[in-house]
């Protein structure tokens, strides 16, 4: 009888900032059971829990240091090792370098990644996206220079004041995207070259990317 197991799925997710890939992440996780694993939180909860990379981690940034790649993928080896990640994984925020990308694919052998998908979206779209946002300094509500809240720049939730914060002005979001450039393009084209990449439109309907996401995993994996 052939057996209905279905196959892991191992999935990277790139995209500049603000194209919606934390959304996008989110869900496509939760669509095909798989942990979302956000390099942030994943570095934040090792250093907590006080693995043996956990610990390395927080002697670096304790010494105000950045956390080195060698030290990032023994985080990530630790994370793929744990019992939730059995059946797949979905990573967030790693690879950002070639090298680093070059590096997981080691790690996980080169049948260990079946799907890198990218969200593109044009920058100065980004720009308009993060620049134009508007956060509350006291709960952290959101809102957009399009949607402000209902009293001039007092939240709607708290009432407290709505700003904009200091890392989402057009000059400091052009920074980072030169980094993305710089740094990240080149993996995400690396992994093109592999027979890994399918980018998708980040622009529209958010459900609707949502399901053009879902379907492209579901046609290279099943």
């Amino acid at each position: 009888m052939e057996s209905t197991t279905r196959p892991p799925v191992r999935l990277l997710v790139f995209g500049r900032q603000g194209a919606g890939k934390g959304t996008q992440a989110v869900r496509l996780a939760e669509q095909f059971g798989v942990p979302h694993i956000s390099t942030g939180d994943m570095l934040r909860a090792a250093v907590r829990e006080g693995t043996e990379f956990g610990q390395r981690a927080k002697e670096i940034m304790d010494a105000g240091h950045l956390v080195s790649d060698e030290v990032m993928l023994g985080l990530i080896s630790e994370r793929l090792a744990q019992p939730d990640a059995v059946n797949g994984w979905l990573l967030d925020g790693f690879p950002r370098t070639l090298q680093q990308g070059k590096d997981l694919m080691a790690l996980t052998g080169t049948d260990g990644i079946d799907l890198a998908l990218d969200l593109d979206v044009a920058e100065d779209v980004v720009v308009e996206r993060i620049s134009s946002r508007r956060v509350c300094s006291a709960c952290g509500a959101n809102y957009s220079v399009q949607v402000p809240p209902t009293s001039p720049w007092t939240c709607d939730v708290c009432g407290g004041e709505v700003t904009q914060r200091d890392d989402d002005t057009e000059q400091a979001v052009r920074e980072r995207l030169a980094t993305y450039l710089l740094q990240t393009v080149p993996v995400v084209k690396w992994f093109e070259e592999q027979g890994l990449l399918a980018t998708v439109d980040g622009v529209g309907d958010r459900d609707e990317i949502t399901n053009e996401l879902i379907s492209l995993v579901t046609n290279r994996l099943f």
